[in-house]
């Protein structure tokens, strides 16, 4: 999904600069943009999620009663998935190339952890996939360094962090403990710290500015609240990560 996005931004560079850089017969789009104090935008964007886990080790795994055999966790790892953002824009001018921004969004995102139990003995396997469905509120605090602007066209890289608030953490079901325990949910604690990177590029159109962002969150918190199941106590720590690619529109 990271090398797909970077694709798709170099691939709209190449095509856009030719346009940015074209005069429209009146002079350069918005000149007085790039001098505004402060200025507002939306955002949409995509993104490809997944955690860092730590597993614990082979000889911690828990062990589970299938049928008339003992199965224990051999390996557990996170398969990555795609989401969509919708959110808005706040630009705030703090010197003659840097720009501080609020970008808060709410994303729609989805990750999976896979795990393979097996006999002692190795003669039969299982294969159990878990979704983790959440949707986030998402408040980034980002510094913004762009290049002067030639024509057009410039580019910058974003650096900063935020915080996330997982709207259907506490919606997920627990461990039982119980025979159902195959059933259950991992769950996640509601909040997270995040910091982020990322570069982008910025076209200004004839009635407003249009971007492409490619940005890296990474969680700081262990999300893993620990329940009776064999799949949580197969976990150490669980943070998040996610990958976004996001088209903003400012005026």
């Amino acid at each position: 999904m990271l090398k797909r996005c970077f694709n798709i931004l170099v691939f709209l560079i190449f095509c856009l600069t030719g346009l940015a850089q074209h005069s429209d017969g009146y002079g350069v789009h918005l000149p007085k943009f790039y001098r505004q104090k402060i200025h507002f935008g939306f955002t949409i964007a995509g993104n490809n999620c997944d955690f860092r886990l730590n597993p614990r080790p082979n000889s911690q795994f828990p062990d589970t009663v299938l049928g008339n055999s003992t199965f224990g966790v051999k390996t557990v790892y996170t398969k990555p998935a795609k989401g969509f953002a919708i959110g808005l824009v706040t630009d705030t001018r703090l010197g003659e190339y840097v720009r501080l921004r609020f970008t808060p969004n709410i994303s729609f995102a989805s990750r999976k952890i896979l795990y393979t139990l097996a006999t002692p003995d190795l003669d039969s396997f299982k294969v159990f996939e878990k979704s983790v469905e959440s949707v986030f509120l998402i408040f980034p605090l980002e510094c913004k360094i762009q290049s002067k602007r030639q024509g057009n066209f410039s580019a910058y890289i974003i650096s900063g962090g935020g915080y996330t608030l997982d709207l259907a953490a506490r919606k997920k079901a627990g461990g039982s403990g119980g025979t159902n325990q195959l059933d259950d949910n991992v769950k996640l604690t509601r909040d997270d710290y995040f910091y982020s990177a990322g570069a982008g590029t910025d076209f200004y159109l004839q009635y407003f500015k249009l971007g492409f962002e490619l940005k890296l969150l990474i969680g700081t918190k262990n999300l893993l609240k620990s329940e009776n199941s064999v799949f949580t106590n197969s976990i150490d720590k669980i943070r998040s990560r996610m990958v976004v690619f996001t088209i903003t529109f400012e005026g």
